[in-house]
């Protein structure tokens, strides 16, 4: 089973990508400062992400959420970029684990 995103347009703002990404608006911001980010304004001064933003936004969350490397190693880590990490496989993994809370979340509800 291999599931793609479908990118439909050009620019996303950052609440649509942290959607996406399943994180918060305010991680968005943190790992801008913390990593070779730099996304577009707009002229009201609101971040605009590229698809190739989120393809690096989908990088770094798996290597801290998915591999579990601190911030200074997962900066390393794609300095070196020592072996590619498949964009499909993080996107999968990334949907696994959502099932996996969805789930949990479904059995505590109903023991409660």
């Amino acid at each position: 089973m291999e599931r793609k995103i479908k990118y439909k347009k050009k620019y996303y703002k950052i609440s649509e990508v942290a959607a996406l990404l399943g994180v918060r608006t305010s991680v968005l911001r943190f790992w801008e400062s913390e990593f070779p980010l730099s996304p577009a304004k707009t002229p009201g001064g609101q971040r605009v992400y590229t698809v190739n933003d989120i393809k690096l936004l989908l990088k770094i969350k798996y290597l801290l959420y998915e591999e579990k490397y601190t911030i200074e190693g997962a900066k390393k880590k794609l300095k070196d970029n020592q072996r590619k990490l498949p964009l499909e496989e993080m996107v999968l993994k990334d949907a696994l684990h959502y099932v996996r809370k969805e789930l949990e979340r479904l059995l505590n509800d109903k023991t409660e």
